[in-house]
């Protein structure tokens, strides 16, 4: 196991339970205490946690939104597509966020790396969760919030995102299909995926494969937008071919 999955899986134990001892986590995760002492040091440096006497608390309320959020549905494969939109990710860039599941542990996986970026987004448990995170800066854009997906969206989101230029946008979406493109549930949240795209200078769709071939209500926007579609090894391969030959490079993980 790597650093890197040791982390996620000592912060999904942490979520589940708000606290962690040392022998307990070394027995979960097959490790030594010495590895998990270390590992829980290094997460609190980065305000992750909070260390205790033998383990560690969450830190603060941090954690309250996101686990109202999270869901178990397809989580490895989210979890796989987050660490690889997160690597397409360059030191110093803007980077935009929608709200979502895969974005939201893409903003996690994000946040484990000692480099700087600057996201802005529209998704309150995102801003939430990055806030604490001494390399990130947030930009977070006005609004009236969402509660099934705790998303700002509307004019006073708008006139934040009219006055940004990004790098990339990472969009969660409901629906991705060569001819219905991009779809979401709710036309307030298309609207505000619309701009992020609009102001970007690539775009990158993560998005498991469930989501392929599927339109949700609103259109978002044509594939002719879509730099870069990041998806799980579901993907039908007559489905990414398609999506290929619209100028859609296709990752899966």
């Amino acid at each position: 196991m790597t650093r890197h999955d040791r982390w996620n899986a000592l912060l999904e134990l942490l979520a589940r339970d708000g606290r962690l001892e040392v022998e307990e986590a070394a027995e979960a995760l097959d490790v030594s205490a010495a590895t998990i002492r270390r590992d829980l040091d290094q997460l609190a440096g980065r305000q992750l946690l909070l260390r205790t006497r033998g383990g560690a608390v969450a830190h603060g309320v941090s954690y309250e939104l996101p686990l109202r959020y999270k869901t178990a549905r397809r989580a490895p494969e989210k979890q796989r597509i987050a660490k690889a939109v997160a690597e397409l990710l360059a030191p110093g860039e803007v980077v935009g966020f929608t709200g979502g599941t895969t974005t939201t542990e893409t903003a996690r996986a994000l946040a484990l790396r000692d480099e700087p970026f600057t996201v802005v987004t529209n998704a309150l448990n995102i801003a939430n969760e990055l806030a604490v995170r001494p390399q990130v800066k947030i930009v977070l854009t006005g609004g009236v919030a969402r509660p099934q997906s705790f998303e700002l969206i509307g004019p006073l989101a708008m006139g934040v995102l009219n006055e940004v230029a990004l790098d990339v946008a990472v969009l969660g979406v409901n629906g991705v299909d060569v001819e219905g493109g991009l779809t979401a549930h709710h036309e307030g949240e298309a609207s505000i995926n619309r701009a992020l795209a609009e102001r970007a200078r690539r775009v990158v769709v993560a998005a498991d494969s469930s989501k392929v071939g599927s339109v949700a209500f609103a259109r978002i926007c044509s594939l002719d937008a879509v730099d870069v579609l990041v998806t799980d090894e579901g993907l039908e391969p007559a489905a990414a071919e398609r999506i290929t030959e619209a100028g859609v490079r296709v990752m899966t993980v």
